[in-house]
């Protein structure tokens, strides 16, 4: 569909919603809300730390820092000057599926916003003046984030277990030993190769229309010369899982042991159909909050736990995690809360689920699509991380049809086939002085 075309249908009101590919190959998602007067700009590339080159893990995070330092259009920090002048807001991140970067201003402020982003988008200028401190910075960065977090370092730990044979088990901001040796090529070549219009996603979410943000995108992002045609993504798959793995992290820092269980499953993209749905209920329904299973069971009722959740990380281009988590409370050991949970993932396989609790699951999901409508950058992440991952516009605006449509042994049914106990992987984060006794608290 043109962006023409789109326009008229988002005018007869058939679709608010506007999504057009321009003649370069940039895909344009147009996301109106006339509430307040300002615009979220979001540009996503298809291109995140799994399709890194191996050893060189972490480029796709620090050529996300390296873009912010300026073009010969527009020198280093003179855009995120602007976008202060303009008291706006900006940020960017990083994950294993995607990069993105936004800016948040006025209505009126937004080609400026469009014009920035697209010159960065071909022609960034690296030195080495900027290289070397720029990798300090993500040195640095790895070294608070992670290094200094117990709770960050088991995460890492998990992932590289939970995942034998795919990039995700690297994490996203690098192997310390391997970012170290980052420099100025390894970031352009991958730059070069990924960085392009047929290679992004724009997502416009605001106080605008679709006819003018497609005059606006055709002006500025349309000039961009399309890149390389790229190969499909296709990474490393996982082989059949069929162990149990267990990963203990003993740490002074550590206050509060806690247990967490982790499965590969599908993602919304390779699922069989009704799957990925009915695994974001499983997760609701055990974990999601505070009329869960595991937080009336755990938390109210036999007070053993200080938390306990369930979550489905469904949004990923290839099979992703499903993951349980818990922390003792008062004197209560891991043992018996990681038993409680468990018990509780077992009388859903034997039994399924209850009616009612399924359709009180399916109003939460469903109304946290409607309260994100409240955040103009909200919808964009939704249409932008969805986009990137292999989804389109229109599944995102019929996910709440298909998760309305998911029946109670669909959810018992994916429980049954993903959640067994003999192919996972088993965290736990205790105190030091804990460990010797095997005392797991």
């Amino acid at each position: 569909m043109t962006w023409e075309a789109a326009a008229v249908e988002a005018s007869r009101g058939e679709s608010e919603i506007g999504n057009f590919v321009l003649s370069n190959g940039m895909e344009v998602v147009v996301i109106p809300d006339h509430r307040v007067p300002i615009v979220t700009q979001m540009v996503w590339y298809k291109v995140g730390n799994a399709d890194e080159v191996p050893g060189k893990s972490g480029i796709a995070h620090f050529l996300e820092h390296l873009m912010f330092k300026g073009t010969n259009e527009h020198p280093a920090g003179e855009f995120s000057a602007k976008v202060a002048e303009l008291g706006g807001q900006e940020n960017a991140f990083t994950s294993s599926d995607y990069t993105a970067y936004f800016q948040t201003v006025t209505p009126d402020s937004l080609l400026t916003m469009m014009e920035f982003e697209a010159d960065r988008m071909r022609h960034l200028i690296l030195s080495d003046a900027v290289i070397v401190p720029e990798r300090d910075v993500i040195l640095e960065e790895r070294r608070s984030r992670i290094e200094e977090s117990p709770e960050a370092l088991l995460d890492e730990e998990m992932q590289a277990t939970l995942y034998q044979n795919h990039p995700y088990r690297i994490p996203v901001i690098g192997w310390m030993h391997e970012m170290e040796r980052l420099n100025g090529g390894d970031a352009m070549a991958f730059y070069d190769r990924y960085y392009a219009p047929n290679n992004a996603i724009l997502v416009i979410a605001g106080d605008v229309d679709v006819a003018r943000v497609g005059n606006m995108a055709e002006e500025t992002y349309g000039r961009v010369p399309r890149g390389r045609e790229l190969p499909p993504r296709v990474r490393p798959q996982e082989p059949e899982q069929n162990t149990k793995r267990t990963v203990v992290l003993t740490d002074p820092r550590v206050t509060m042991p806690s247990f967490q269980e982790a499965w590969v499953v599908p993602s919304y993209r390779t699922a069989e159909p009704g799957e990925a749905e009915s695994l974001d209920l499983l997760s609701e329904i055990l974990g999601g909050g505070t009329r869960s299973r595991f937080y009336q069971e755990l938390v109210v009722k036999r007070g053993i736990a200080s938390s306990a959740s369930a979550y489905f990380e469904g949004m990923s281009l290839d099979a992703t995690s499903f993951t349980i988590h818990g922390s003792p409370r008062g004197e209560a050991k891991i043992d018996a809360v990681q038993d409680a949970i468990e018990a509780e993932i077992r009388k859903i396989i034997r039994a399924g689920v209850t009616e009612v609790e399924l359709e009180k699951a399916k109003n939460r999901l469903v109304r946290s699509m409607i309260f994100a409508r409240d955040s103009q950058a909200e919808m964009a992440k939704i249409f932008g991380v969805a986009l990137a991952t292999g989804s389109t516009a229109e599944d995102v605006q019929k996910w709440p049809e298909r998760v309305r449509g998911v029946t109670a042994a669909e959810v018992q049914a994916v429980a049954r086939k993903y959640l067994n106990p003999d192919r996972s992987v088993v965290g736990y984060l205790l105190p030091r002085e804990n460990a010797s006794s095997g005392d797991r608290r």
